[in-house]
């Protein structure tokens, strides 16, 4: 376990970038919502603490959110954002958005796919099963898995080996993602290591009834934020654990979710 917190926390002691924690008027405006709107539609996240919950380039998070221009041989281009945040103007993501981006991380992971690609692909998932939030969708784990990744590989003719890569790597997003009965996200487990998919621990959960929507110890209401806080102040992972009476590997997760590393 790496010691100390605060070598690696720029997150916890805050910074000054405008996409890393929404401002007070932005979270006015985000939170200023009908009391039936579902609480996983509800604007929440900046783009840095997304990125920060999800161990993902933030740079790749913001264009997927506010697409990005580039240059092309005809001259500059403008990319379309992928993903819908609910409003535009304000630039914040719900728990729903939260929730496809991890499962379009697995794409990432495996291969460099040009956004246009990613875009085309998710228009026809989107043709198929229209919703506002395809790869959220039950339908997508049902039906549309395997139709997206057939779309991938004629957009940039990855092998029958490739595809069962990347299918096996979409199966381990979607399996952290829990739904209730009608298929329909209701918690998101997210990676704290990135580094076996499979076997990586579920100890940190991020559940938009709970904490305000921000990561806590799963099966508890306890912030990893208010944990990791305690580590950095200078108490034990072993105090920890007796205190909270959780595991060691618990505790040890929910520092390591809060510890402000490079992207995987």
């Amino acid at each position: 376990m790496p010691d100390p917190l605060h070598s690696a926390s720029r997150y916890l002691t805050g910074h000054e970038e405008s996409d890393t924690v929404p401002s007070n008027r932005m979270k006015q405006k985000a939170t200023a919502f009908d009391e039936h709107l579902d609480a996983r539609e509800v604007a929440s996240y900046g783009v840095m603490e997304a990125a920060h919950y999800l161990r993902i380039p933030r740079t790749t998070i913001r264009d997927w959110v506010s697409g990005r221009q580039y240059r092309s041989n005809t001259g500059m281009r403008f990319s379309r954002p992928i993903i819908q945040v609910p409003d535009p103007a304000v630039k914040l993501l719900s728990f729903m958005n939260l929730v496809e981006i991890h499962v379009l991380d697995a794409i990432r992971r495996k291969h460099d796919i040009p956004l246009e690609k990613v875009r085309t692909a998710m228009n026809y998932l989107s043709k198929q099963f229209p919703s506002r939030h395809p790869l959220a969708d039950q339908e997508f784990v049902t039906d549309g898995l395997n139709l997206f990744i057939k779309k991938f590989s004629q957009l940039i003719n990855i092998s029958q080996e490739g595809q069962l890569a990347i299918q096996e790597i979409l199966q381990a997003h979607l399996h952290r993602i829990e739904r209730d009965l009608k298929g329909i996200p209701v918690r998101l487990y997210p990676f704290t290591r990135k580094r076996d998919l499979q076997e990586e621990p579920r100890a940190v959960v991020i559940d938009p009834q709970a904490s305000f929507g921000r990561p806590v110890l799963a099966g508890t209401g306890i912030p990893t934020a208010v944990i990791a806080e305690r580590y950095k102040a200078g108490e034990s992972v072993d105090d920890l654990a007796d205190d909270y009476g959780r595991r060691r590997l618990e505790i040890e997760e929910a520092i390591r979710c809060e510890l402000s590393v490079e992207a995987a």
